[in-house]
């Protein structure tokens, strides 16, 4: 199973990118849950701690397709470290303003500067698709990014919250900030696999990769499933909380990246001769159906299994619509495009945290986990949509990962 895998570090350069990028997309799980930990403490509300942590993901939703555009246009060296600046500097104004008991929009000001944090995930990708393009390790490349994004999901959380609980509550998200400055830094210094400029394709006439309508299809889908994501962050929360065992909210949380981490090793080494489009459909229903248990939860063992099968159904379905958009979108607009289903997913997030929330305020904690099931039902509604709009013409992909259609650029540019 692990040979496909194997087989993509065979020349010395790709380690150390991917290691470097993994230390730089680690601190966008430890913000969130480092934002809601530290607030949850020093200011014991619920609703503040999620609303807060909503402002960082929801500006870093809008904010990284546009710092991606830039990185296709000007290249990674020289935006990445400018966008890293500000988003360090807002960290530090956040955690300035909780320690000292500032007033709430300072928190919010924080926030929002911080989530100048670029799309770490997808800098990584553009540099598989540079030196990978054409070929069938291509997707198999895809689905490592996928598993290695679940693997900073379940470091990340247990990461920020254990220094936060028994540290100091601004330890989560003071080591975020460090671990960001330290990974871009390592990462642009990597000049010799950064991706080339590519000239404009004059025959492109789309300003935007999210003018290309099956992108704006899976980024929609994305924030559907990122609404679940976020409910299950924030209430996991709260459920450890009001039964006395704050700590073990780390373990439900790493229990929903782990399940979808070992889901996106075994996708990506098997064959499936399906078309995307119906392992998108496929996914999307699984995706759903997975919440239902969360709502008859008693017990944190019980919630840790059930968002152990829920994360399980996440990975394969990020899978297939990344390969979707690579067949989409110009060569020359795919930073910006991968980023821009990262944005949908993280506008998701942000939605789900804050309704989320404000439910675990009003009710309880269980009470959230509501939020999630609606994210299901427009979970089922994207997925049958783009079903019916995304073209389905066959092309063999790969032999260690799906085989499947070829969503050709002259059906969508």
């Amino acid at each position: 199973m692990l040979a496909p895998y194997r087989s993509l570090f065979v020349a010395p350069a790709t380690g150390r990118f991917v290691l470097a990028g993994l230390v730089a997309r680690l601190p966008l799980p430890m913000t969130g849950i480092g934002i809601i930990t530290l607030l949850a403490q020093l200011r014991g509300s619920y609703a503040l701690a999620g609303t807060v942590a909503a402002a960082f993901v929801l500006t870093y939703a809008l904010l990284s397709p546009q710092i991606s555009r830039q990185v296709d246009r000007h290249g990674q060296s020289r935006v990445l470290p400018a966008a890293t600046t500000l988003s360090v500097l807002g960290m530090a104004l956040l955690l300035a303003a909780a320690s000292a008991q500032a007033p709430a929009w300072t928190l919010f000001a924080g926030a929002v500067l911080a989530g100048c944090m670029p799309s770490m995930s997808a800098m990584v990708r553009a540099r598989w698709a540079a030196m990978l393009r054409g070929q069938p390790r291509l997707q198999t490349a895809y689905s490592l990014e996928t598993v290695l994004d679940e693997v900073t999901f379940i470091a990340g959380p247990p990461l920020a919250v254990g220094l936060s609980v028994a540290i100091d509550p601004l330890a989560g998200l003071f080591a975020a900030a460090v671990l960001l400055a330290l990974g871009v830094t390592a990462l642009t210094v990597q000049r010799g696999s950064e991706p080339p400029l590519r000239p404009v394709d004059p025959s492109d006439r789309y300003g935007s990769a999210i003018s290309v309508g099956g992108v704006r299809l899976l980024a929609l889908l994305m924030m559907a499933m990122g609404v679940i994501v976020g409910t299950v962050d924030i209430t996991s929360v709260a459920f450890a909380d009001q039964r006395g065992v704050p700590g073990t909210a780390s373990v439900v949380l790493s229990a929903y990246a782990l399940g979808s981490c070992v889901a996106g090793l075994l996708f990506g080494a098997v064959t499936l001769r399906w078309p995307l489009r119906r392992l998108l459909l496929l996914g999307g229903m699984a995706t759903a159906l997975s919440t239902l248990p969360l709502l008859r939860v008693e017990s944190i063992a019980a919630l840790a299994v059930a968002v152990l099968a829920a994360g399980a159904c996440f990975a394969p379905t990020m899978i297939v619509a990344m390969s979707i958009v690579e067949r989409l979108v110009p060569a020359h607009r795919l930073t910006e495009g991968m980023t821009w289903l990262l944005a949908g997913l993280n506008v998701g997030v942000a939605i789900g945290a804050a309704a989320a929330g404000q439910r675990v305020d009003i009710g309880g904690a269980r009470a959230g986990f509501v939020v999630a099931v609606a994210g299901a039902a427009l979970v089922v509604l994207t997925t049958l949509w783009a079903h019916r709009r995304l073209p389905a013409q066959r092309r063999a992909v790969s032999e260690s990962t799906v085989t499947s259609p070829s969503l050709s650029a002259g059906s969508e540019r």
